[in-house]
């Protein structure tokens, strides 16, 4: 089989199309003939050293995809043969991603995908889907699950609305009955968080966001998802409910934290970090099953008109797929791998 493999962390370029046997699955794993790739700053990281040293001689990148399970292991229900699936983090604690024809993973991390999505889909969820779920599920007085009407009369900011996770948010936040507002930086970027189904969207670098936001909901937000906690940390507690819950899930800009102690108090603000490795096993079965549900309801699509342009790559340019994701190219960043 074809695969992109690194033996050293570095640049793109230290990426390789290369021939390797195709995998054997083991007890309780599955093989996935991959169609499509997902690309997430994740990827980037962990291939440049940036996340640590990579843990195995050789790396297949690429936590996230799409394909059609083609072998089973010992122990899998043997109904799952042929079934399409979207797996995620593919490659967590393991040396084989979905940048390669096929891949294996453990059976619970290939999700049933329904005939009616697409595989651009499938590769879509994975990180942005399920870390969207998590920033939903950690309000102390919130839904630990997520399913039409678990939001009701809550407010949710979507910080970034244009980007992947960001829309996520927007997507299962409309989904489970939530207002959604979103903050993004441009007309362009507007566009698309009100594609992807923000009720509200605000420019963050024009006028007083803070104060359009309080006008929107006199009351505050219940729930802010947080791409970017340095720079929007002020904004995120001034528009905050008493008792409301950010939820941040990266900083991008790399902007120091200032946290306003005082302010935070008298709000009983929860600030909640979140990545997926550490989340727990628990979390992220129940995140992927209720993603799983909002892709049967259609509520999970991508595409231009839906608020997230795709971005392709064939699987020997994956190099360059990583230095789009790398330089904040807006959209899903995707490489087709066979299929």
């Amino acid at each position: 089989m074809k695969a992109i493999t690194y033996r050293d962390n570095g640049g793109p370029g230290v990426l390789q199309l290369v021939d390797r046997d195709v995998p054997v699955p083991g007890p309780g794993e599955v093989r996935v003939r991959v169609a499509v790739s997902g690309v997430n700053p994740t990827d980037w990281q962990a291939r440049s050293g940036a996340t640590g040293p990579k843990a195995f001689p050789e790396v297949t990148p690429h936590l996230d995809g799409a394909g059609v399970i083609d072998a089973l292991g010992e122990g899998v229900d043997r109904s799952r043969l042929g079934e399409r699936v979207w797996l995620f983090l593919a490659a967590a604690g393991r040396p084989t991603g979905t940048a390669a024809e096929f891949t294996v993973v453990p059976a619970e991390q290939a999700v049933p995908l329904p005939d009616e999505a697409g595989f651009d889909i499938g590769a879509s969820l994975g990180v942005p889907a399920l870390t969207a779920h998590r920033a939903l599920t950690v309000a102390e007085d919130g839904p630990r699950r997520l399913r039409p009407g678990a939001l009701d009369g809550r407010v949710v900011l979507a910080a970034g609305g244009a980007g992947a996770v960001g829309h996520a948010v927007i997507q299962l936040a409309r989904w489970a009955g939530a207002t959604v507002i979103s903050t993004v930086s441009g007309p362009e970027k507007a566009r698309l968080a009100t594609a992807a189904g923000a009720h509200h969207v605000i420019n963050y670098r024009e006028g007083d966001p803070a104060a359009e936001i309080r006008e929107i909901v006199p009351d505050g937000v219940d729930i802010v998802a947080e791409v970017a906690l340095g720079a929007n940390l002020a904004l995120d507690l001034a528009v905050l409910r008493t008792r409301g819950t950010i939820s941040t899930y990266a900083n991008d800009g790399g902007k120091p934290v200032e946290l306003a102690v005082p302010q935070s108090m008298v709000l009983n603000a929860r600030l909640q970090f979140l990545v997926l490795y550490t989340a727990g096993s628990e979390a992220r079965a129940a995140a992927a099953e209720d993603v799983a549900a909002a892709v049967r309801d259609g509520a999970l699509p991508v595409g231009e008109e839906h608020g997230l342009p795709l971005v392709r790559f064939p699987l020997s340019r994956t190099a360059d797929a990583h230095r789009a994701v790398e330089s904040g190219t807006v959209g899903k960043v995707l490489v087709d791998v066979t299929w």
